[in-house]
């Protein structure tokens, strides 16, 4: 697969492109996050939504 025709997403959290990885290739249709940061923040997100009054 030649770099240019990578499929892409969007990122959940941050809102920016994100293109296709070898290491994402069987799990590629569940990827929602372009890196461990942007994944880390949207469990911290859903850890205090509850908390605030």
């Amino acid at each position: 697969m030649k770099k240019q025709h990578l499929p892409s997403k969007i990122c959940v959290v941050c809102q920016r492109p994100f293109s296709w990885r070898k290491k994402w290739e069987r799990d590629w249709p569940q990827v929602k996050y372009c890196s461990k940061r942007c994944a880390g923040q949207s469990s911290n997100n859903k850890l205090h939504q509850g908390v605030e009054s």
